[in-house]
């Protein structure tokens, strides 16, 4: 079994950081960078991109709304032409300072509430989708389980990576529960840790109300900001490598 482990990365802005990046990289196979709107800035996408080369792992645009004071995760009301162009502005930064460096971008994924948005809508997620096509037909899409994601990406002939967000609750439609309910977050590292070793013998997880509902992951995501990020990504690829399992890039198992 083959199976990539993912982290969202680089979120600090100027003097302020956020997680252990040079900590959590060694122990996963791709990164997703913020690209500068929901946080990050070009030193910190440019360290992150060249720490990522050296490593060998992929390197991901991690496309958000632009609110660095809200990390992304409030909605936002903004006209879908200029909405499209601002995911291409974002993989253009990325991209940019990856040709600088040598390097590559892989694969992207929508961060926060435009994720959430877009997994939810299929009248969102396929203008955005085609925006990312439209700017590299080679980039792998990173989401969590979506029919519309998946539809749009299909459509514009681009490879899916479906994620499972180990840290997070999900509703029997195989959706992310918004942050703002109770239990949408999970912060206690035996569950997690649980809820990985179930995805892994048997392709499922235990949603909110605690139905089993199947999800065919090809990537396991753990979030950079969360605190003890580095243990719980340390004993996770543990878990993995026990059961058999060999930590993979994304890019390798879908074929770059």
């Amino acid at each position: 079994m083959r199976i990539d482990l993912n982290a969202d990365l680089g979120e600090g802005f100027g003097p302020w950081t956020m997680g252990e990046d040079e900590a959590l990289m060694p122990l996963i196979s791709s990164a997703n960078v913020a690209c500068g709107f929901h946080a990050g800035d070009p030193l910190i996408m440019d360290s992150t991109v060249r720490r990522a080369k050296a490593l060998g792992i992929d390197l991901g645009a991690h496309i958000g709304f632009p609110d660095l004071q809200g990390f992304g995760r409030r909605r936002m009301n903004i006209e879908l032409k200029e909405l499209c162009a601002i995911v291409v502005y974002q993989l253009g930064a990325l991209a940019g300072l990856a040709a600088a460096a040598g390097y590559r971008v892989t694969h992207m994924s929508f961060h926060g509430a435009l994720g959430n948005m877009a997994a939810a809508d299929a009248e969102l997620a396929g203008p955005l989708v085609r925006a990312v096509a439209a700017f590299d037909p080679q980039l792998i899409i990173s989401s969590s389980s979506s029919a519309a994601i998946e539809q749009a990406a299909e459509a514009c002939n681009l490879r899916v990576a479906t994620t499972f967000l180990a840290d997070r609750a999900y509703d029997e439609n195989c959706l992310l529960v918004p942050r703002g309910i109770a239990g949408a977050v999970i912060k206690d590292p035996e569950q997690v840790r649980a809820r990985v070793a179930q995805l892994l013998q048997d392709g499922t997880v235990t949603t909110l109300s605690g139905k089993r509902v199947a999800v065919n992951a090809q990537s396991i995501l753990l979030h950079g900001d969360t605190p003890g990020a580095v243990q719980l990504a340390r004993s996770i690829r543990q878990s993995i490598e026990e059961q058999g399992g060999v930590i993979t890039p994304v890019s390798q198992l879908l074929g770059s």
